[in-house]
């Protein structure tokens, strides 16, 4: 099994006031961490630069109170209704633990692991039904027991959201197996455009893979 790493990005997420909180420092805010809880209250902690007055205000009315300073960074604390939608709680049920939060600009970015493609975007879809705008930041693929043990690293913010959709489906639909699962026109009716079309943005995101893998010209 070669498994899939997925950092996805939560566009302003409103139910989630680190992400608020984010837009308003220069910085990512890091560290995310959350406890169990219990029913009066969920506490929570991250990590932020010390210089941004802001954080030690509130966000989403959520107040936050400096728990430790590091000097160029402080940790922060702040409670929330455990009642209240979170993304990092739901994104653990769904899948399991998520390697690595940060919130950045706004946007709460959650990296996690998936067995395949057809997993992964199965967890993306039930994202974006709960919380919206959901997207592919950056994506690992891990090689399987026959080939070696690097890893292929692909930065797909250089891909169109639609070219992303393009190349999940046709890997859902087996497009790329032999034999095919599924061929040009049959991917291209799932996508509701023409097989053209669908050839051209296939062309154009295979490219740009090609040249973040260091084959392109």
């Amino acid at each position: 099994m070669s498994g899939i790493r997925a950092e996805l990005v939560f566009a302003t997420p409103e139910t989630c006031p680190v992400a608020s909180a984010s837009a308003a420092v220069e910085e990512p805010i890091e560290e995310i961490e959350w406890g169990a809880g219990n029913e009066e209250a969920v506490t929570e902690q991250f990590t932020a630069p010390t210089s941004e007055p802001e954080m030690s205000t509130a966000a989403d009315d959520t107040e936050f109170s400096e728990v430790f300073d590091y000097g160029p960074r402080t940790v922060y604390e702040f409670d929330r209704d455990p009642s209240r939608p979170c993304v990092c709680e739901f994104v653990e049920e769904t899948v399991g633990p998520v390697s690595d939060t940060y919130a950045a600009d706004g946007d709460l970015h959650v990296t996690i692991h998936a067995q395949d493609i057809t997993a992964l975007r199965e967890n993306i879809r039930a994202f974006q039904d709960r919380f919206g705008d959901v997207r592919i930041e950056h994506l690992v693929s891990g090689r399987t027991d026959d080939e070696d043990g690097d890893i292929a690293p692909v930065d797909v913010r250089r891909l169109t959201d639609r070219q992303r959709e393009v190349l999940a489906t046709a890997t859902e639909m087996g497009y790329f197996e032999y034999p095919r699962g599924a061929n040009a026109g049959e991917v291209a009716d799932e996508l509701g455009i023409q097989p053209s079309t669908f050839t051209e943005h296939l062309n154009a995101a295979q490219s740009k893979i090609l040249d973040e893998l260091g084959f392109g010209e």
